[in-house]
């Protein structure tokens, strides 16, 4: 298997060729990709580019944006929508002779190159480069996302059909569509660069379009008639199984930190990490905006790849204990005056360490993506959230007894108890968000639930008291905003924080239904027993044990798509002769794609399963996103979902 790492540098060659002399224009999710698989913006500079800009370009700049006659485009989906208006914008300043373009799928109104010519004028040249694999965010050597695909998410209740009759993605409404569209092209781009031959097959309403389309679209069937390394694509809805996206039951640091620390401005996965710690600044301002901050994509620091690898794969405990083995190891190699202490590592012991490189430039230059993340492991083991971590995660547990025990509506009884209005709350209470987050994990465990006026009045009383909560907040959370559509506390009126409400619960419903034409994997709760505790079961470690089933059963949910008349024979035939149906667990790479999100844990967990249960396959798990449990919350209840457009 190509290493995905690998295949991330390759595909900014094209770009890096002809940066030279050049601006290069990113967009959102194209910078994203750059950051962490391409060697983050120093990389171009490096290859002779005169600046690196955003696009679209803030406001009013677009003029000004392309002050070189010669301009590179990188877009991470096709030049379509926004992204065709604001590379026009740019072009029809005038000042630009000599543009060169890399995107996905197909452009708006045919020929690109035409396109470009056009919007730059006469005696304009354009050229279209060729895009071999896409663009990946490889968050490690098994985890890779798909950054143009961010806003996917399978709909709660399943996805709304267009029109009758219609298969694969046509049945979708326009902009989910065109989305899937742009997925898939990804998809078969990057299995082509892998020289791989597929099997497709899915798990959930979603996905089996997605898979459908993979396995019957044109490029794709080309493709494989050609590769010869053979592999399984399992497409798995996320909406099937919310709990595991907003569950606090994950061990691990990797998990911690993309919680806890503010994301970095414009960025969906990595997080901003205060550096004022390896400055002699003085400041109250907690945030300090005059250093810039830190992240945790170091693609060019070997050193601090592995402790990143680290934090993602291990524990949080061992995870912690490996940062301070680097640091030492580091500071032995300066020289600097280190004390190793044995036994746990606390905050303050690596704290200490990392003061030890502040007054040495040629050190801190040296492990300066080491430095980054030890001091996000500090800023996450010192940060409030962290001790609500552990109240979260028992009252998960509890959730999950209760559950087993009683009814919804005394489980809801329950949470309306813990509801606080905003002046009465205290550090360790649960904020509007943390309820949202409770609330996912409730109807998502629970599965199917029995209506009734029991279950409404408890529902009632539950919304009554979130939107009068909401309505209270001295200034609505940035989450808030987008749930409710209210920049401020003065715009957020009761009707519209009820509204809210009213559109989240619909939703939670939704999502209770969301396993319900599952035979197999119908439940992820498991009530326990005299002797057991009762648990959650994620879906997903479901779908891979299954998978790793060394009896090879006929598997029920999972779906295999027929790429061809050949399969669909095999399959007719298999009806009533011995003929052996397409199983995933036959090939030697398993790929699983999450649609809508994953979380560190689920790819720890689905390594760790594979590896036991079936020792020689090789895994690799995709996505659209990387969730915290705020991210979820924010793809299922913000309003303005961020599906690609299809039209300016």
């Amino acid at each position: 298997m190509a290493a995905l790492p690998r295949l991330c540098r390759q595909a900014w060659e094209p770009v890096l060729a002809r940066a030279r002399g050049a601006v290069v224009f990113l967009d959102a999710a194209a910078a994203e990709a750059l950051h962490w698989g391409g060697g983050g913006a120093g990389e171009l500079l490096a290859a002779g580019a005169l600046g690196v800009k955003p696009l679209p370009p803030p406001e009013g700049a677009a003029a000004a944006g392309a002050a070189s006659p010669r301009v590179v485009f990188v877009l991470s989906g096709p030049l379509r929508g926004w992204a065709a208006a604001a590379v026009r914008a740019v072009l029809e300043t005038g000042s630009v002779r000599c543009c060169a373009l890399l995107c996905a799928g197909e452009a708006e109104g045919g020929e690109p190159e035409e396109s470009l010519r056009r919007w730059m004028g006469p005696g304009g040249r354009a050229e279209v480069l060729l895009r071999g694999a896409p663009l990946l965010v490889p968050l490690t050597a098994e985890l890779g996302l798909l950054p143009a695909s961010a806003g996917i998410v399978p709909p709660a209740g399943g996805p709304r059909q267009g029109g009758p009759g219609e298969p694969g993605l046509g049945a979708l409404p326009g902009e989910l569509r065109a989305a899937g569209r742009v997925l898939v092209g990804e998809l078969d781009a990057l299995l082509g660069a892998m020289g791989l031959r597929e099997e497709c097959f899915a798990v959930g309403s979603l996905s089996r379009l997605l898979a459908a389309e993979l396995a019957s679209c044109a490029p794709a069937r080309n493709r494989r008639r050609m590769a010869t390394n053979r592999a399984a694509v399992v497409f798995v809805d996320r909406t099937l199984d919310l709990a595991g996206a907003v569950g606090h039951h994950g061990d691990n640091l990797a998990e911690k930190i993309l919680s806890v620390l503010p994301k970095l401005p414009g960025h969906k996965t990595d997080v901003m990490v205060n550096m004022v710690e390896l400055t002699a600044l003085q400041t109250p301002d907690e945030a300090c905006s005059i250093i810039a901050p830190g992240c945790l994509a170091q693609p060019n620091d070997p050193a601090a790849k592995a402790l990143w690898e680290s934090f993602m794969n291990l524990k949080q405990k061992e995870a912690v204990m490996e940062a301070r083995r680097h640091l030492v190891e580091a500071a032995s190699r300066e020289n600097l005056p280190i004390k190793m202490s044995m036994g746990r590592v606390t905050p303050e012991q690596l704290s200490s360490y990392i003061q030890l490189f502040k007054n040495n430039l040629k050190a801190l230059e040296n492990h300066c993506g080491l430095l980054q993340l030890v001091l996000a492991t500090v800023q996450t083991l010192k940060h409030p959230q962290i001790s609500k971590w552990d109240n979260f995660l028992a009252f998960e547990r509890l959730l999950l007894q209760s559950i087993g025990e009683s009814e919804m509506p005394n489980v809801l009884n329950q949470l309306l108890t813990m509801i606080k209005p905003y002046n009465e709350r205290m550090p360790d209470d649960y904020t509007c968000e943390d309820f949202l987050v409770l609330l996912v994990y409730m109807y998502s465990v629970v599965g199917e639930i029995k209506g009734g006026k029991e279950l409404d009045k408890a529902e009632e009383e539950v919304k009554k008291a979130l939107a009068k909560a909401i309505c209270d907040e001295a200034e609505p959370s940035p989450l808030l905003q987008k749930i409710t559509g209210c920049d401020s506390a003065q715009n957020l009126t009761s009707q519209k924080a009820t509204d809210a409400v009213d559109k989240i619960f619909k939703t939670l419903r939704d999502i209770s239904r969301a396993r319900m034409h599952m035979k197999q994997f119908n439940s992820i709760h498991n009530p326990g027993s005299n002797t057991h505790q009762a648990s959650y079961k994620p879906l997903l470690k479901q779908v891979v044990e299954e998978i790793c089933n060394p009896d090879r059963p006929d598997p029920v949910d999972i779906e295999h798509m027929s790429s061809g008349l050949t399969d669909l024979l095999k399959t007719g035939f298999s009806m009533f002769m011995k003929v052996n149906r397409p199983h995933p667990g036959d090939h030697p790479l398993l790929i699983i794609f999450m649609v809508g999100g994953v979380t560190v844990s689920e790819v720890k967990m689905v390594k760790d399963l594979v590896a036991t249960r079936k020792p020689g396959t090789q895994v690799l798990v995709l996505s659209t996103a990387l969730l915290t449990p705020l991210d979820a919350v924010e793809l299922l209840f913000t309003t303005d979902h961020p599906q690609p457009d299809t039209d300016i």
